[in-house]
């Protein structure tokens, strides 16, 4: 459907006027950006290559180190073209288009989260029939329906907005979001504000209670468990998962509640700015830190590449 809106482009007002500070933030969005690349880059080259990792969890971790790449890079290579070409504009197209993105993939790894929460609940809790219950049909059916699960949230919404005209050209963000977006519109917001809404707390509850629900079991079978080492044991293969749930729930959380609405903007930019460097660029540290089959993969791959190296 056509836009019949007169506002063609956009104007991102970005997270600051201030040339010297826009400097230091185009050297840490670069830097952060790059590592977090390189950093999930290497978690699916590991899955990819060694054997030991062809499990249902790496499998799901692979696919995670993917999204966490996307989303970043829906957002952080545009910014930084805004910040070295001083071009704030961008087409009603291209926004669009950067919105549909940043959803799909932000939706897709919520649905994934809890769908890797389920793996770590069949793990524990039945570990004898866990080879057979998450196969790899039922992962690649897993991660399909946590695609299609994000395409249907986006969709509806995006085919409403495609109709808005706009009256203000100005938003106040580093990238399109759809809150100061909808704010532009001159047409009437309220239907896709209500459905906005609906769709985020529905995905924020089913998955949130998919992950609870499924950590409840596990406590319970872990605290069963005889010895210490073995409770140890089954604790670790949860914990780097419970973090990286932590801290994208936990910024969701922070960004909705918000302390005044004179602050909205400021906090939103600034827990967004997190959420698209930080973020991904921890889930590789966080993962191989905490989980001694991926570093040893990693230690193992670098002694190959060594040997390799000498040899030539």
């Amino acid at each position: 459907m056509r836009n019949h809106s007169a506002v063609t482009t956009f104007i991102l007002l970005g997270l600051t006027n201030d040339p010297q500070l826009e400097i230091f933030i185009f050297i840490f969005l670069f830097i952060s950006y790059m590592l977090s690349v390189i950093g999930n880059l290497t978690i699916i080259s590991l899955i990819l290559v060694d054997s030991h990792l062809k499990t249902a969890m790496y499998f799901f971790l692979q696919n995670f180190s993917l999204l966490e790449i996307s989303f970043a890079t829906a957002c952080v290579p545009a910014y930084l073209y805004v910040i070295s070409s001083g071009d704030r504009t961008i087409t009603i197209k291209a926004c669009f288009s950067q919105i549909f993105f940043i959803v799909l993939f932000g939706s897709t790894g919520f649905f994934l989260l809890a769908v890797m929460s389920y793996d770590r609940y069949v793990a524990i809790c039945k570990p004898l029939y866990y080879v057979t219950i998450m196969d790899n049909r039922v992962c690649r059916n897993l991660i399909l329906s946590c695609w299609v699960s994000a395409l249907l949230i986006i969709l509806p919404l995006l085919g409403l907005n495609l109709h808005l005209e706009f009256r203000d050209s100005v938003i106040d963000h580093f990238y399109c979001d759809a809150s100061p977006l909808l704010k532009n519109s001159c047409s009437d917001t309220w239907p896709i504000e209500q459905l906005v809404i609906v769709c985020a707390v529905l995905t924020f509850i089913m998955t949130l209670v998919c992950i609870v629900l499924s950590y409840i079991y596990i406590v319970r079978t872990i605290l069963r468990l005889p010895s210490v080492e073995q409770r140890k044991k089954a604790f670790s293969t949860c914990s780097s998962h419970m973090i990286v749930v932590s801290i994208m729930y936990g910024s969701c959380i922070f960004m909705y509640v918000k302390p005044s609405a004179k602050d909205e903007v400021a906090i939103n930019k600034a827990v967004s700015l997190l959420t698209i460097s930080v973020a991904p660029l921890l889930n590789p540290f966080i993962y191989t830190l905490r989980n001694k089959q991926v570093k040893q993969s990693f230690h193992d791959t670098l002694k190959r590449l060594a040997s390799l190296s000498e040899k030539y």
